[in-house]
């Protein structure tokens, strides 16, 4: 392996990314505050991300109303998971490479 880090996917840099994602992998669709209060965020850095996120098209967002209040809810694409689980394999492999090197330090 010559680099061990060329197959991670930049947009998962981030561990509130990585957090919307994983929660995303799991569930069918979360809300936006269902997403603040799992992550515990504050309303712009979650919104930031997600429109990162959006931005990729590894999630959609869908806007409707429950009664008079909003409800903004989020899914994975196909694309996102397709992504997701790269970067996850990549990481995996990363270790793996890491620990082939040196396998002392595993304790």
């Amino acid at each position: 392996m010559k680099n061990p880090i060329e197959h991670l996917n930049k947009a998962f840099e981030n561990k509130v990314r990585l957090g919307v994602m994983a929660g995303l992998m799991i569930n069918v669709k979360l809300s936006f505050n269902e997403l603040k209060e799992l992550l515990d965020l504050t309303d712009g850095n979650l919104a930031s991300h997600l429109k990162a996120l959006e931005k990729e098209d590894y999630i959609t967002v869908t806007k409707s109303f429950i009664g008079r209040k909003p409800n903004t809810t989020y899914k994975i694409t196909k694309d996102g998971r397709t992504a997701f689980e790269s970067h996850l394999k990549a990481l995996e492999e990363l270790i793996t490479f890491q620990n082939s090197i040196n396998p002392s330090a595993n304790g």
